[in-house]
């Protein structure tokens, strides 16, 4: 049976660790009046569908589940990136790829999905079976899975510990239940578990072997900060930085030689698919 908004409201709040005062006190809404919503005795107006999922931080896909629940028309948009309006969101995303050069950096979606990269990540891609570059390319399972880079990642058990961690945050903020499926196949692949407090330094690299090189890369991502847009918010660009300056000066060398076929053509499936 399809929830009501004032039970998908209430999900979002418990997700998000308030109470109803907490809420009440932050928004101006009364805790009366936030009861009602909850428990279906109340009907939000749209106003207050948007303001709570405002600052509930629910992401824009589900908040226009939220007035769709409550009987109103949706409020954002999802355009497809090829679209002509996508032109400068395309533009900006160009720009940090290209810029990023020689160090990989690739776009992703919600469910971790290629949406663009650059010509270094094809480093990354070393020895990957072809299968798992079939579009939709799914690079936490290019990444972890035992036929993908998982192999040649040194540190395979540290390194695979905080991704799942990261992706099991995700999956508590959003609620997303394919990506808790996503979750789920990944644990299941093998890699080892790592003790708690095995780490030190100040980040996690991942070390991958190269043609018999060893290289670290710490990563970073990053988000568009005021979207509109569905597929806007949606988008993350994950950038690897050499740890080590062995790193940086292998992958300048490996860029001067690179063959940028193997991602031109990844790309262009993922963009036909």
């Amino acid at each position: 049976m399809t929830q009501g908004s004032g039970a998908l409201l209430r999900q979002w709040r418990v997700r998000r660790r308030l109470s109803q005062l907490e809420l009440s006190s932050q928004t101006g809404v009364s805790t009366r009046h936030l009861s009602y919503v909850e428990t279906g005795r109340s009907s939000p107006s749209r106003d207050l569908v948007l303001r709570l999922s405002s600052h509930l931080d629910v992401p824009l896909r589900e908040r226009n589940h939220l007035l769709i629940a409550a009987g109103f028309a949706p409020e954002y948009r999802g355009t497809p990136l090829d679209d002509p309006a996508m032109a400068a969101v395309r533009g900006a995303l160009r720009v940090v790829l290209d810029g990023h050069g020689p160090n990989p950096a690739l776009v992703v979606d919600r469910a971790w999905n290629l949406v663009e990269a650059n010509a270094a990540v094809a480093v990354l891609l070393d020895d990957v079976d072809p299968a798992l570059l079939d579009p939709p390319v799914n690079v936490l399972r290019v990444a972890l899975h035992p036929r993908g880079m998982a192999p040649r990642i040194a540190n395979l058990a540290q390194w695979r510990g905080q991704v799942l961690e990261r992706v099991a945050r995700q999956v508590a903020a959003t609620g997303d239940r394919p990506l808790s499926e996503l979750l789920a196949e990944l644990r299941g692949y093998p890699g080892g578990e790592v003790a708690a407090g095995a780490t030190d330094g100040v980040a996690i690299p991942m070390t991958l072997d190269v043609g018999g090189e060893s290289l670290a890369f710490l990563t970073t991502v990053a988000t568009f900060g005021t979207p509109l847009d569905i597929t806007v918010d949606e988008l993350v660009i994950e950038s690897f930085y050499p740890a080590d300056p062995g790193t940086a000066r292998a992958l300048a060398r490996l860029a001067a030689a690179a063959d940028p076929v193997l991602v031109h053509a990844l790309l262009s499936r993922t963009r036909q698919a």
